[in-house]
């Protein structure tokens, strides 16, 4: 009977007091410890990685910017000694291509989508958009043509001089020394390039750029695949077709040269290789060959290559507003000096939707 009352307590005792494996406890203790440190030590690593990653880029562009100044800065300065300096950050950059002939485009866009004057100042310090008209200089540097864009300039404010001669089969030249004099001159999360015949909504263009703005590598704009033109005398005959495989081959994708935009990382990567970037005949596909062999996220964006109207008008009725509108059969906005104004009534966002629009 004592016997048995023993073996009853012993077993209440048990039960009140569970025996507890101390052992086993520690090690489970010590392995979630572990995968904490772990978890914590991976995100050290990413930051750290990220941080790297940063200020390789920076140290890129500022050798870059460093170079360009001392090789005969891309930039075009009256007085030839301008410094580098430190760049503003801003949202993005855009550059309009022009011509010693277009004076009459450009009053179209300066009449329409694009502020001018203190506007023009408002939309650099408000909401960190930069818009310039991008020229080289003649054959004949200090000759009547750059003397008259000079006066244009004193005018309005809105040129970014490149030290390169103007010719149309130059661009590709042109775009890359773009992105480099851009790049010296601004930190801006995107650098952009449209042409001086084609609509713009530049609320648009902020909101569908902000929305890809945390990405590293962007590529973006109205992707294609033309046909490689191995016949001479055409319009975007390709003089070295033989690189691109058997006759009747297309182009890799690439975005359509009307407009297109880069992100900080590629605007940087082109400035810093410049010296060793092929460029073939037509500038938009030398910008897609730049891009193959790096690890870039191609985004086919239809918003920036609407038709003028009635396309960009049944767009915005359907919810999905243009950010660009130009006619695909002229490469542009046909007859854009007369029709610019119209079409900014029909495919424009509203006067003001700019300062509206948070990004």
């Amino acid at each position: 009977m004592d016997e048995e009352a023993s073996s009853v307590k012993k077993d209440q005792l048990t039960a009140d007091h569970p025996t507890v494996n101390c052992e086993k406890q520690e090690t489970a203790v010590q392995a979630g410890d572990i995968l904490s440190r772990v978890s914590q030590t991976h995100d050290v690593i990413m930051t750290l990685d990220k941080t790297i990653s940063s200020l390789e880029m920076q140290l890129a562009s500022a050798r870059a910017a460093k170079v360009i100044n001392e090789d005969g800065s891309p930039m075009v300065t009256k007085s030839g000694t301008e410094h580098l300096k430190e760049r503003p950050k801003v949202f993005f950059v855009m550059g309009i291509i022009t011509a010693f002939s277009s004076r009459k485009r450009r009053d179209s866009i300066r009449e329409t989508w694009m502020p001018k004057g203190e506007e023009l100042k408002k939309l650099e310090t408000e909401k960190g958009i930069i818009i310039r008209f991008v020229i080289g200089h003649s054959a004949s540097p200090g000759g009547v043509l750059d003397r008259a864009i000079e006066a244009e300039d004193d005018q309005h404010k809105d040129f970014l001089r490149l030290n390169h001669v103007e010719g149309y089969h130059e661009l590709s030249s042109k775009t890359q020394i773009y992105f480099s004099t851009a790049v010296a001159k601004w930190d801006a999360d995107f650098y952009i390039k449209v042409d001086d015949d084609v609509h713009i909504n530049l609320g648009m263009v902020g909101s569908t750029l902000a929305r890809h703005r945390s990405k590293p590598r962007v590529y973006m704009g109205c992707m294609k695949s033309g046909p490689v033109l191995a016949q001479t005398g055409v319009k975007y005959h390709e003089p070295e077709y033989w690189k691109f495989g058997e006759e009747g081959n297309k182009y890799f994708r690439h975005a359509t040269g009307q407009i297109y935009a880069i992100s900080k990382d590629l605007a940087t990567y082109i400035s810093v290789n410049r010296h060793i970037l092929h460029r073939y005949a037509n500038e938009d596909v030398s910008l897609g060959s730049w891009f193959i062999g790096l690890d870039v996220e191609h985004i086919d964006d239809r918003s920036l290559c609407c038709g003028t109207a009635p396309d960009c008008e049944w767009k915005a009725q359907a919810g999905n507003p243009c950010a660009a509108s130009f006619d695909w059969s002229c490469s542009g906005i046909c007859k854009s000096v007369e029709r610019m104004e119209e079409v900014h009534q029909r495919c424009g966002e509203g006067e003001g939707a700019i300062w509206h629009t948070s990004f």
